[in-house]
């Protein structure tokens, strides 16, 4: 019997390693990017479709992405231009942009990515000052059918106590992200 080993050669090795590197990017970037095409586009459908194609788009362009340099700013050049693009090719949207408000909402976009990450760090912290009560209820509100009103039956008390609860709770959230960004600028 005879064993044929195959030796990978540099340039597949080169390659499978590009290949990883740009799954890793988009995988990172995702969200980011689907946010700033659901904020061209209006609608988180539309903003899905566009990011499939400008991901098979990206793909496809990968070498001229410079290795180290910022992804999600390179990515969302490709999204502006899909989202364009989509918005001159679909004429059911109820929403009409032309190219001009497009290029503003994208550039004011791509600035408030950056806030958007240090507003979830802030409320990541205030959510761990809250108690183990204030973290149920606010799961319980998260939740698709009837969270609060089972959460109130269990603790018999009335829907609206626990409504008038979250709306302090997320009243003090909102403060408390306020101030940690406050204090994150000075």
């Amino acid at each position: 019997m005879r064993v044929l080993i195959v030796a990978e050669s540099a340039e597949s090795i080169d390659v499978r390693d590009r290949h990883e590197e740009f799954v890793t990017l988009l995988m990172a970037a995702h969200d980011k990017l689907l946010g700033y095409l659901m904020s061209l586009l209006g609608s988180w459908h539309d903003a899905q479709d566009v990011l499939q194609n400008c991901s098979l788009l990206m793909w496809r362009k990968f070498d001229t992405y410079e290795p180290g340099s910022n992804f999600v700013a390179w990515a969302s050049t490709i999204c502006l231009y899909e989202a364009k693009n989509f918005r001159r090719h679909v004429a059911r949207s109820p929403l009409k942009f032309d190219d001009d408000l497009l290029a503003t909402l994208a550039t004011e976009r791509i600035a408030d990515l950056d806030l958007q990450k240090r507003r979830i760090a802030a409320l990541e912290l205030c959510l761990n000052k809250l108690g183990k009560s204030e973290l149920e209820l606010l799961h319980a509100s998260a939740k698709e059918y009837g969270g609060i009103v089972q959460m109130a039956a269990q603790l018999q008390r009335a829907p609206r106590t626990l409504y008038n609860k979250l709306a302090v709770l997320r009243r003090r959230l909102m403060e408390c992200v306020q101030r940690r960004l406050q204090e994150t600028v000075r």
